[in-house]
């Protein structure tokens, strides 16, 4: 590495630009990586808390099932002894509007209707475990930041559904609404009744059938997705995860044609240096290897530095902005940072046919 480092010190205020240009980079890409993350956990946290393993939805329906699935609730029955489940219970979902009833204050809310007492009944972080009291619901704690407490009544429009509220449980979202538990007998009064009636009994259904346990052959006729498959029935969830991974597709893309253009025109303005090395005995692999060595100097170091400074404007987003869905993700930032060295390298790569190229006979005054 001797040539790489001495090139470094000597050239040092253009690998700093180049090194800055890469670092930009670094914080865009852990930036986008955070808010991705977030949107997914703004998104969907509410479906990856679920108990469930499994939920088995309205057979035909085409798309949004949850949006468009109704089954009927007796079907867990029969879905608890098809071999392999564990457990089955009805689960409602549906978004909604509600006014908090002192304050008028209005709230978007994600009603998720559970059997009080089934697996898929939360326990509350605080307050009283959902059945304690008639229409009785548990907020998450993204409401709680809102201002509403336990002992504050939601009014859903429309069904004009009171909805006392008697606990609370962690931060989840679905649709990036925050999740509310209710009973499910709550939930059909929510999703189908009329002011002060409650629903007719063609209208005691649920979204689908959750289930605990992998289900085998012989159920009922149903569209069965595991829970990590249900997410793209969320709403704008694959359209969201679409728009982030082309966004940055491009990033890495820009990233490789950038580091690859700094060094190929690097090596042309040291192409009698390389020719001079070449002419005193030095191998067109020495060369190679070294040109290597210099880039991953640069892009490990600018990477890193950029990789700090975006885990700090996260923190520092969360913090003064606390609404913003951003989230620091180990795993995948990682990834993405991994990912634009081996880009880099392979965008550099472009410079290394003109290294070996070089003719000797340029340190001795031949043509050009």
């Amino acid at each position: 590495m001797f040539l790489a480092l001495r090139d470094l010190r000597f050239a040092r205020g253009r690998f700093a630009l180049m090194g800055t240009v890469v670092g930009l980079i670094a914080v865009l890409a852990v930036l986008l990586t955070g808010l991705a993350n977030g949107l997914v956990n703004d998104n969907v946290s509410g479906l990856r808390s679920l108990p469930a393993t499994h939920l088995a939805f309205q057979p035909g329906v085409d798309g949004n099932l949850f949006s468009r699935s109704t089954v009927d609730p007796a079907l867990a029955q029969q879905w608890a002894k098809v071999p392999g489940v564990r457990a089955a219970t009805p689960y409602g979902n549906t978004l909604t509007h509600a006014k908090e009833e002192r304050s008028g204050k209005d709230v978007d809310v994600a009603v998720f209707g559970v059997e009080p007492g089934s697996f898929m009944a939360p326990e509350p972080l605080t307050g009283d475990p959902l059945g304690s009291r008639e229409d009785g619901v548990l907020i998450s704690r993204k409401l709680v930041d809102e201002g509403l407490k336990i002992g504050d009544t939601l009014v859903v429009e429309r069904s004009e559904v009171r909805l006392p509220i008697i606990g609370t449980i962690g931060d989840v979202s679905y649709g990036h609404v925050a999740v509310a538990y209710a009973p499910l007998k709550t939930w059909q009064r929510i999703y189908y009744g009329l002011p002060g009636e409650p629903p007719q009994e063609a209208f005691k259904v649920a979204t689908a059938i959750a289930l605990d346990g992998e289900p085998g052959a012989g159920g009922p006729k149903a569209e069965v997705l595991s829970r990590e498959e249900s997410y793209g029935q969320s709403p704008g969830y694959s359209a969201e995860q679409a728009t982030m991974q082309m966004i940055q597709f491009f990033l890495y893309v820009i990233s490789m044609f950038v580091v690859g253009a700094f060094f190929v025109v690097w090596t042309v303005q040291r192409k009698d240096e390389i020719a001079l090395v070449r002419a005193l005995g030095g191998s067109a692999g020495y060369l190679v290897r070294d040109a290597l060595a210099q880039v991953l100097v640069v892009l490990v170091a600018a990477t890193a530095v950029g990789t700090a400074v975006g885990a700090g404007m996260i923190a520092l987003l969360r913090r003064v902005a606390p609404g913003m869905p951003i989230a620091w993700a180990p795993g995948p930032i990682v990834t993405a940072m991994a990912l634009l060295v081996v880009l880099g390298v392979l965008g550099a790569l472009a410079a290394l046919r003109r290294i070996t190229s070089v003719d000797p006979l340029l340190a001795l005054g031949g043509n050009r």
